[in-house]
């Protein structure tokens, strides 16, 4: 059952958002060649590259585009995946292996030129991404690895010392122990860049509809009936589109995936003097904490912190104790500054750590898993389905299209999760000596 309607949820996003454009309303049964179901940024991608190509496309969201998650990360746009080429060559082969790790580190190109193009106004700046070591062991084992894959090729990436890493993100010299530098990524203004792909979805001739919850998807002599409250949409084809607020509305496909709850806080926008101390590029930044931590300064300068958090959704001032606690370790000449707001989001997570594509049935299709990556690689995603749809095989596209394969015993994975995160706490705190 969808929840209660309402607003955007509180965030620094629905804040300081360019205006959404006009969406339609559901009111009458209506056929389309491609349904998509859920308007963040895979859906509206996909939506966007298929009526590029031609297709009609009707999305459905039952909210409005960048509801979810799109609309409430942190806004870095990191290219690739979490795994490193050469893993990808080695765990998926040469050809879709190399494919994905090409296409996926072009994710940072693909977001600008979309920017670009349709003149999307959610003040990015392609500033370069930097990730930091929280401790030796993994500069030695993952960082340097990663930056010397990426050179390799052909990346104009560099390893970062710990006093370079201090200088370039203006923290304690105590918080990394060095670091590497991607100059592929940026940053942007999530639900700015949600609206602007929604604005140009429609510019293209898809029609977007809010408030549009479908209660039943069947097929019915070849053709795909989808049932709102208002009405029917019948199309060839449907995407689902709904990453970590994926239900049931296709059997199981809910449990191949964890939702894990993402939290940021966002000071008032810093005195000048401060300012000028912190991340002076304009990077984005992340850590290799397996609780990591992510950070950046937004348009307005305020000073963004994420993380692991403590409740699962609707946080609350008092939440943010943690994330206050690393920015004062981080940056001690912001621990004074107040906290203006706290927001929270889900991102799914995969079994294996990457994006799943998935044929479920002739004609329906799905893509979800970015496990905390999305901005780029939902962007990505969403082109690679408008070709699968349209035709092209998937073992022509560099995407992995698998079976799905659900989590055992999801209906416990709060307690799993739960157990998980201790663990991972103490690995983290162990790998900083």
């Amino acid at each position: 059952m969808k929840p209660q309607q309402g607003a955007l949820p509180a965030s620094l996003w629905a804040a300081t958002a360019t205006p959404r454009s006009v969406y339609e309303r559901f009111t009458a049964d209506r056929d389309v060649d491609v349904a998509v179901i859920g308007a963040g940024f895979t859906g509206l991608s996909t939506a966007l590259h298929l009526a590029r190509a031609g297709r009609s496309v009707a999305v459905l969201d039952a909210y409005e585009p960048g509801w979810g998650a799109s609309g409430r990360n942190g806004g870095q746009i990191i290219a690739g995946l979490k795994h490193n080429p050469d893993q990808l060559e080695a765990e998926l082969g040469p050809t879709l292996g190399a494919g994905m790790a090409r296409e996926y580190g072009a994710g940072g190109d693909l977001v600008f030129s979309l920017i670009d193009q349709y003149s999307i106004r959610c003040e990015d700046r392609r500033s370069g991404w930097i990730q930091g070591a929280h401790g030796p062991k993994v500069m030695r084992d993952l960082i340097k690895p990663r930056c010397d894959q990426w050179k390799a090729r052909g990346v104009d990436a560099r390893l970062l010392g710990r006093e370079e890493m201090s200088r370039l993100v203006g923290s304690n010299s105590d918080a990394y122990c060095g670091g590497w530098f991607d100059p592929r990524g940026g940053v942007l203004q999530p639900l700015s860049y949600a609206r602007g792909l929604a604005t140009a979805a429609q510019s293209e001739g898809a029609t977007i509809y809010a408030d549009a919850l479908v209660r039943r998807l069947r097929q019915e002599n070849g053709e795909w009936e989808l049932t709102l409250d208002e009405g029917r949409l019948r199309a060839q084809k449907v995407v689902l589109a709904t990453n970590a607020y994926t239900d049931d509305l296709w059997p199981g496909l809910r449990k191949t995936v964890i939702p894990v709850t993402s939290f940021q806080i966002a000071t008032r926008a810093l005195p000048s003097d401060i300012r000028e101390t912190i991340l002076p590029g304009g990077q984005g930044v992340a850590d290799t904490r397996r609780l990591l931590l992510y950070f950046r300064l937004d348009h307005e300068g305020r000073l963004l912190m994420g993380g692991r958090s403590p409740v699962d959704d609707n946080p609350a001032m008092e939440d943010a104790g943690s994330l206050r606690s690393a920015i004062a370790h981080i940056f001690p000449q912001a621990a004074a500054e107040e906290t203006e707001f706290v927001w929270s989001g889900r991102v799914a997570i995969t079994k294996d750590g990457l994006p799943h594509a998935h044929i479920l049935a002739p004609g329906l299709y799905a893509a979800l898993g970015f496990n905390g990556r999305g901005v780029a690689a939902s962007t990505v995603t969403g082109k690679l389905m408008a070709q699968l749809v349209n035709g092209v095989e998937p073992g022509d596209l560099p995407l992995l299209v698998i079976t799905p394969d659900p989590f055992a015993f999801h209906s416990l994975r709060k307690i799993g999760v739960f157990a998980l995160s201790q663990y991972y706490r103490l690995l983290d705190r162990l790998e900083t000596k």
